[in-house]
């Protein structure tokens, strides 16, 4: 597509936005952590590999030799950006920017100024501390911009306190979270999907999948659907965001917010381009697409032990974030991402194991 108007992607991991940036009709050049081959594959080698997360100088050259002297329409950035909104502000300053501009991350990320929004909407929120509370065991420990529920110990655990350390009250509840799209005050809410923790003594909370649609009662959709409504109202958003509940015996409370696409993106993505529907309510036009039909899962795949290198595998299309071959992988690292479809959740579930199980399987078979 070499006149296709280029589109700057800049995450943790870029493969799902720029596939979907594709089929939107757009020339992906990534920046992320893992320049894995199928983002390669769909960036036509356009990418960059970004190791130890992001720097402000690192990232802009990065953009900058990807960009090239060519026009760039815009920039969209995903997971890694929620405790250095200034980085946001600095792509920002380069290029158009599709998202939520860094002072709304800013706000969204504070813990104390998220808690006031969601008290002027009458959103039920667990109290927040910042200081450990006497009654421990029933708090969390979790880091402000964090992301991904890996940051998230019981407060109980020992050497968790740090300047960007602050608390939360447990509470009870499945996660459930609902991906929106923005505009202008108002939100279109494309649908919800139910997550799951693959969890590790020093990260209980690490996130694994997620799958849609999510297991509510019509009365439960109707309440988190009303509360990201008012949510909207007060702190108009544009374009893809993701709002994290916790939905338990027909009440419910919203964990975080994260403004920007994330980790549902796979899941949702349909015939129209999630990236293009993205775009357009950045740009001042709210065009959902339609709700998918039947069901999908999608599950990080961590290895329980190191790797030396990452072996040849014969990939089938359901796995991506394909690691390339002789890559080093510490114990507890993200290989790849399976995806699986079903009649329902629990279906696409079921069948999400067992595919990752086949990886795991070809792993060892190839490493040993």
């Amino acid at each position: 597509m070499p006149d296709a108007p280029a589109a700057l992607i800049a995450a943790t991991s870029g493969r799902a936005l720029a596939q979907s940036a594709r089929r939107a009709g757009y020339r992906p050049l990534v920046v992320d952590r893992f320049a894995d081959d199928d983002t390669r594959e769909v960036c036509e080698g356009a990418c960059m590999r970004l190791v130890g997360g992001f720097r402000r100088d690192a990232l802009l050259r990065a953009c900058e030799r990807l960009a090239g002297a060519g026009a760039v329409a815009g920039i969209v950035y995903g997971p890694g950006f929620e405790d250095r909104p200034q980085l946001i502000g600095a792509l920002a300053a380069r290029w158009r920017l599709w998202g939520n501009a860094a002072g709304a991350v800013a706000r969204l990320k504070d813990p104390e100024a998220f808690a006031a929004l969601c008290a002027r909407g009458g959103i039920a929120h667990p109290e927040i501390a910042s200081a450990c509370p006497a009654d421990s065991a029933l708090w969390l420990a979790r880091q402000r911009g964090g992301s991904g529920g890996a940051h998230i110990r019981p407060a109980s655990a020992a050497r968790v306190a740090g300047a960007r350390t602050y608390y939360q009250r447990r509470a009870p509840g499945r996660p459930v979270s609902a991906l929106v799209l923005a505009c202008a005050g108002g939100c279109a809410i494309l649908g919800f999907s139910e997550q799951w923790a693959a969890p590790t003594r020093q990260a209980p909370f690490r996130f694994a999948g997620a799958a849609q649609p999510a297991d509510l009662s019509g009365r439960d959709e109707k309440a988190l659907c009303g509360a990201i409504e008012r949510f909207c109202a007060l702190e108009p958003l544009v374009g893809l965001n993701s709002f994290d509940f916790l939905v338990h015996g027909g009440s419910f409370c919203l964990l975080e917010v994260n403004p920007r696409p994330g980790a549902t993106l796979d899941v949702f993505e349909s015939g129209n381009s999630l990236f293009g529907a993205h775009v357009a309510a950045c740009e001042g036009r709210l065009r959902p697409p339609k709700r998918q039909l039947g069901a999908t899962a999608a599950a990080t795949v961590y290895l329980d032990q190191p790797l030396a290198r990452a072996p040849i595998l014969d990939w089938p299309a359901w796995a991506r974030d394909r690691s390339p071959p002789g890559v080093a992988f510490k114990a507890g690292e993200p290989f790849c991402t399976v995806f699986a479809p079903g009649v329902n959740a629990f279906d696409a579930r079921r069948r999400l194991d067992e595919r990752a199980a086949w990886i795991r399987a070809a792993v060892q078979a190839r490493a040993a």
